[in-house]
């Protein structure tokens, strides 16, 4: 009798290659992210898609605040059109980072969600920004 991981055969490696690159096309994590933002000129824009009440409670630093409901082509004027966006919002429990995705994906934009949002980079140990 296979055990419960093994009762389901594994996807053949070709599969498994196209899904976990497809992934990590759309996902980055927070441990990229910090690495990328230390790196002193990150080649992205770091999106906190909360609401600004969430937002003045604490971020990641250097993220800009632009909530998921007001992204849009208006909003997304002031950057070039290649710019690569990273999304977050507060964790796992929350789809407001896939919103904030779709949205700029529907603009034609570029877009990576960093999984794990707000909880994932707590976890992580990476401090918060918060206002003075």
């Amino acid at each position: 009798m296979p055990s419960p991981v093994a009762a389901i055969p594994a996807a053949e490696p070709a599969d498994a290659r196209r899904h976990f690159a497809a992934r990590l096309a759309l996902d980055t994590d927070c441990a990229d992210v910090q690495a990328g933002l230390s790196a002193g000129t990150p080649d992205f824009v770091l999106l906190d898609v909360r609401g600004p009440a969430a937002y003045a409670a604490g971020h990641v630093p250097g993220a800009l605040n632009l909530p998921h409901r007001q992204i849009g082509p208006e909003t997304l004027a002031r950057f070039p059109a290649g710019t690569l966006f990273v999304v977050y919002c507060a964790g796992p429990h929350c789809n407001g980072g896939d919103r904030g995705a779709l949205r700029l994906a529907e603009a034609g934009r570029p877009v990576k969600l960093m999984i794990g949002g707000i909880t994932g980079w707590l976890d992580e140990g990476f401090p918060l920004a918060r206002p003075e």
